[in-house]
């Protein structure tokens, strides 16, 4: 499984907008130039988000967007479903998809909700609050050989840390 850009982006922007914690107003283009995301791209991201009600936007002077709710209360899974829909990992799993030419036959359907839930699940659990600050020390549960250079060329991304540290996504 991999996220798309999109997505990933998502999380690099909301997790720039979690650190500033209000200090500065944040816009669309500031947010572009502290992540290295595309500017326009950093303007659909806060348009989704804040559709999706992850984001608020204030006009005005001292205007630009804020956290919807505090970074502890919004989870990656949120934050991907903003931009990609429900997470699916099949076309089963999707609701009202009956796409797939096994349909009628697959012993393994029945699954896949299983399956999907636990993913789900698990990006539930990560809180933007934890993608916000850095770890204080590698996981001992993680090898220490896995390292991943950061590429000036690509932002860090939510897939780009999960890869750091010895998640493959």
């Amino acid at each position: 499984m991999r996220l798309s850009n999109l997505a990933d982006y998502a999380v690099v922007l909301m997790s720039a907008a979690a650190r500033q914690c209000g200090s500065v107003p944040l816009h669309a283009a500031l947010l572009a130039e502290q992540t290295g995301i595309p500017g326009p791209t950093a303007q659909k991201l806060v348009s989704s988000l804040a559709r999706a009600g992850l984001l608020v936007a204030s006009r005005g002077s001292g205007g630009g967007v804020r956290l919807a709710r505090p970074a502890a209360a919004i989870s990656v899974a949120d934050i991907i479903e903003a931009v990609e829909g429900p997470i699916a990992l099949t076309s089963c799993v999707a609701e009202g998809r009956h796409d797939c030419s096994l349909e009628g036959s697959c012993k393994v359907q029945p699954h896949w909700g299983v399956v999907n839930g636990a993913v789900r699940g698990a990006l539930a659990k990560i809180s933007l609050a934890t993608l916000s600050v850095a770890p204080a020390k590698p996981s001992p549960f993680v090898s220490s050989e896995v390292e991943t250079p950061l590429d000036s060329a690509r932002p860090m991304g939510l897939s780009t840390s999960l890869e750091a540290n010895g998640i493959s996504v």
